[in-house]
């Protein structure tokens, strides 16, 4: 998980108590968002330092996200880290995310200037996660695969996994929450236990389809 994320909600209640939802992106701007990213990794590389830049306004809205770099075209995970939850303004959750999975992922060394042209870079745009409140026993049954990803938190412990992940996996639902579990470095069946919170969100993804090639919108 990214480094100081909170529960802070960006969705706007409204006098008649409805919530008004994140606005979703369009293609053109899930592009602009991938070369940004790329971008932010590149100047990394070559300054040390990361890209400075002013979140335009159709941009501003805070929202939750990740950046996931695989090697290509092994597609081999190479980096994933973001944040959770709204902490800062989309354009600059993708400038701080991206470097992060590039060069600060405890589980890889830093990436090179070599792998530049060798790697896919993947956005992962959240919806505010919210605690499942349902019996831990109904749980498995209202969860959608490759739609729903999951948080687990129990004491200072936290685990996430993205929507794209559970496919991935082949899993069940059951197996999905396990899975979480042991991201959060919790037994596998703390996701029963009462004092274990469960959250579930969404993604809206884009990514490459080759090294700095096309930019689609996974459906």
């Amino acid at each position: 998980m990214g480094k100081g994320a909170d529960e802070k909600s960006n969705s706007l209640p409204l006098p008649n108590g409805e919530i008004v939802m994140p606005q979703k992106y369009s293609l053109s701007q899930g592009e602009q968002l991938v070369k940004l990213a790329r971008k932010s990794i590149a100047y990394y590389l070559h300054t040390g330092s990361t890209l400075k830049d002013e979140a335009p306004k159709e941009f501003s809205e805070k929202r939750g996200l990740f950046t996931t770099i695989h090697s290509f075209p092994s597609m081999e995970l190479r980096g994933c880290i973001g944040f959770p939850f709204p902490v800062m303004p989309l354009w600059n959750a993708v400038i701080e995310s991206a470097v992060s999975a590039a060069f600060s992922d405890p589980r890889f060394p830093a990436l090179e200037a070599r792998e530049l042209n060798s790697i896919i870079v993947e956005l992962s745009i959240l919806t505010q996660p919210e605690e499942i409140k349902e019996e831990k026993a109904k749980i498995t049954k209202i969860l959608r695969k490759g739609t729903d990803g999951l948080i687990v938190r129990k004491g200072n412990n936290s685990g996430l996994l993205l929507p794209q992940v559970w496919p991935e996996l082949d899993c069940t639902a059951e197996e999905f929450l396990r899975h979480t579990c042991m991201k959060a470095w919790l037994p596998e069946n703390t996701w029963k236990e009462k004092e274990c919170k469960i959250l579930k969100f969404q993604c809206q993804i884009f990514k490459e389809e080759k090294p700095k090639g096309k930019i689609v919108e996974e459906k």
